[in-house]
């Protein structure tokens, strides 16, 4: 597929981008903020892993093709919105995913974010997209619906953390 996977994407009131390593605590404010339902390995761990230093160095080192969200107006960095290429899907096939602060849910930022990267998978030339989530997380399963994402049959049940369920959308 072509295309600049970390090229920056503008929205009326975002814009998305790659990561600066001065905005690792922002990246910590999510992991601090997740769910207790997440499992363990996304979530800041006992001795307070991963710190800001930890993510500073993931930044510099690890590009990712999640980008920060950033609002126009306030300049300020509010979550990510990306593709993920984790073989979750067909070969090929990306993930969306995002995540933004509690702050500034409700909002509609994660659907506008979602639907620039949407754009930008078309126009790189993909067909179908998937995304996985939570049984239990409503507001992400309202913003995968908004975007046309469907359940598919296939589901992960863990007894601890819930359900996760795999969405999928053909663009």
């Amino acid at each position: 597929m072509g295309g600049d996977r970390e090229a920056p994407l503008e929205t009326e009131r975002l814009l998305l981008r790659p990561w600066r390593v001065d905005e690792a605590g922002v990246m910590r404010e999510l992991w601090t903020e997740r769910d207790p339902r997440v499992p363990p390995h996304r979530r800041i761990d006992a001795e307070g892993h991963p710190t800001v230093a930890e993510l500073e160095n993931h930044i510099r080192d690890r590009p990712s093709s999640l980008l920060a969200i950033e609002r126009k107006d306030a300049g300020d960095v509010i979550g990510y919105c990306g593709l993920v290429y984790s073989g979750q899907g067909a070969e090929g096939e990306p993930e969306l995913g995002f995540e933004l602060l509690r702050r500034v849910w409700r909002q509609g930022y994660a659907t506008e974010a979602s639907l620039a990267v949407l754009d930008r998978a078309r126009t790189d030339g993909h067909e179908r997209l998937w995304a996985t989530v939570w049984d239990w997380n409503a507001a992400s399963r309202r913003v995968l619906e908004k975007l046309g994402f469907t359940e598919t049959e296939r589901r992960e049940v863990d007894p601890v953390h819930g359900t996760k369920l795999f969405t999928v959308i053909h663009i």
